[in-house]
């Protein structure tokens, strides 16, 4: 990962956004999440977003991640959280949330320490006992 500091403060670099932003440490764990996707789970940089706006009921949501197929199908809508915040009931509800307006195949929770990954049947997650692949994904 490229860092760097400037004015005292540490800055990572987004392949996504293709910047440098703030190295907080949510921002951290959505970084690494970032590479592990699309080196470890072939995830095409091209196809993801970060902090898309959601709107629903009125209110602007933030997703962290969103990784899509070539049609614009969302296929997995990631969650990240600070290490030093516990995975509750508050941040799955959070991403249900955005579930109700991205549609994704799969969600993905994770504090960088723990990773909840699941798809919806029924409204009832199933959870999975691994983040799959892009090629998994789009099947």
């Amino acid at each position: 990962m490229k860092i760097k500091i400037e004015n005292g403060k540490e800055y990572i670099y987004d392949k996504v956004r293709r910047k440098y932003v703030r190295n907080l440490p949510e921002e951290w764990v959505r970084q690494n999440m970032i590479l592990f996707l699309n080196k470890e789970k072939d995830y095409p940089i091209s196809l993801m977003s970060i902090e898309k706006n959601n709107k629903l009921m009125h209110i602007n949501h933030r997703c962290d991640i969103i990784c899509y197929d070539k049609n614009g199908q969302a296929l997995i809508l990631i969650e990240c959280k600070s290490h030093k915040v516990n995975i509750d009931k508050k941040v799955f509800e959070q991403v249900l949330n955005y579930q109700k307006k991205v549609i994704a195949k799969y969600i993905l929770i994770t504090n960088g320490k723990k990773h909840f990954c699941f798809k919806l049947a029924n409204g009832k997650p199933i959870f999975l006992d691994k983040i799959p692949s892009y090629s998994e994904a789009i099947i």
